[in-house]
């Protein structure tokens, strides 16, 4: 079995072969393998294991801040050609033994109401992450990568460079190619290579909990090789990741390629897709058994009627969450966090107009004694 191990007392920019953190596709494979094969990736954490267990608050202001996410790869599929349908299926993801989540000023959906930083650390053992910060809530192992995909072409990368200019120019959000803290740096890809904060059509940051073990991936192939690469593990998180980190973790990831010739191309594909044959998670924790439900609907705060606008809708779900758990005693910012890690936000309906409406789904069972 063919492998990318790294040094996890390193940083992605002192192993700078090993990884990258834009997407590009003039970055140098590290790996070959035959469709197949299975391949072994070690990965760093979203912040390029900067956080460690020690840290406090306090000591977020001095981190590198363009770094995420460290990416282990590429990996180049033999065979691979633009029009090709790359599988990407996860045999095992294994966490490593610690993690944490925060949120910052400025980020996270709740952003305008969790305005000062806040950190929590985890430590995983038997199938569990407890929190000395969070005391009586464990959460199940619900390991995944939260960002893996495939380079885009050169053609690709100036189109979404330009779209997300244009988003900006139109007072949208999206972040430019920046090549600070860019690995490899300087040149081209540190200077044209897209940042990995969004999703997009190779996959890459999507944060979606069901693509745990014995999920597939595929993904329309769009140069030669595809080149895969993976990172910022998560042991778990709610559908949402509301507050914009997951149980962040280093983890390694055990993968097989397949490759369905031309049928991205046959298709007429462009989106990722993903499936999984058995249950995801335990079927208790997937469904989930056990839990108590908020609603939302796009009503604004002053009464104001919105229609069909499911983020106010989301945004409402999740703030009666955060009410609910502060009710049982939890401070809003540990709310905020167990929402992030086990909260899941789900559409209930589209069509009963104006009050589309959005559920959040806490199990009750992460919660102890």
């Amino acid at each position: 079995m063919k492998s990318i191990e790294i040094d996890r007392n390193k940083r992605l920019k002192d192993e700078p072969r090993k990884g990258h953190n834009r997407w590009h596709p003039d970055v140098t494979p590290v790996l070959e393998v035959d469709p197949g094969e299975e391949v072994v990736l070690e990965t760093r954490d979203a912040s390029d294991s900067q956080v460690k267990p020690h840290m406090t608050v306090d000591d977020m202001g001095g981190l590198d801040t363009k770094v995420a996410h460290p990416l282990t790869g590429p990996v180049y599929v033999k065979g691979a050609q633009p029009g090709d349908l790359l599988e990407i299926e996860y045999l095992d993801i294994v966490a490593q033994p610690r993690g944490w989540t925060r949120f910052r000023p400025g980020s996270g959906f709740l952003r305008d109401i969790f305005t000062e930083p806040y950190l929590v650390h985890w430590e995983m053992s038997d199938g569990w992450a407890t929190s000395p910060q969070l005391p009586g809530v464990r959460i199940p192992d619900g390991s995944f990568m939260g960002t893996a995909g495939i380079a885009p072409s050169h053609a690709q990368m100036e189109e979404w460079t330009r779209r997300e200019a244009d988003l900006v120019a139109r007072g949208g959000t999206a972040v430019p190619p920046d090549p600070e803290d860019a690995v490899p740096s300087g040149g081209a890809i540190a200077n044209e290579g897209l940042r990995t904060i969004p999703p997009r059509e190779n996959c890459g940051n999507v944060d979606i909990k069901q693509l745990t073990k014995g999920s597939k991936l595929f993904i329309p192939v769009n140069v030669d090789g595809a080149l895969y690469s993976a990172g910022d593990g998560h042991f778990a998180q709610g559908d949402g990741e509301c507050c914009i980190t997951a149980i962040e973790m280093g983890a390694t990831a055990s993968v097989r390629f397949q490759l369905h010739k031309g049928e991205a191309q046959r298709l007429g594909m462009k989106m990722p897709r993903f499936s999984h044959s058995g249950y995801f998670l335990p079927p208790q924790w997937a469904a989930p058994r056990n839990f108590i439900a908020t609603m939302g609907m796009p009503i604004r705060d002053d009464g104001t009627q919105e229609g069909e606008d499911l983020t106010l809708a989301a945004r409402n779900a999740l703030i009666n969450m955060i009410d609910l758990l502060q009710e049982r005693g939890w401070t809003r910012e540990q709310a905020y966090i167990i929402c992030s890690v086990a909260v899941d936000l789900r559409i209930s309906n589209v069509v009963d107009l104006p009050n589309v409406t959005v559920s959040a789904f806490l199990p009750e069972d992460i919660f102890q004694g």
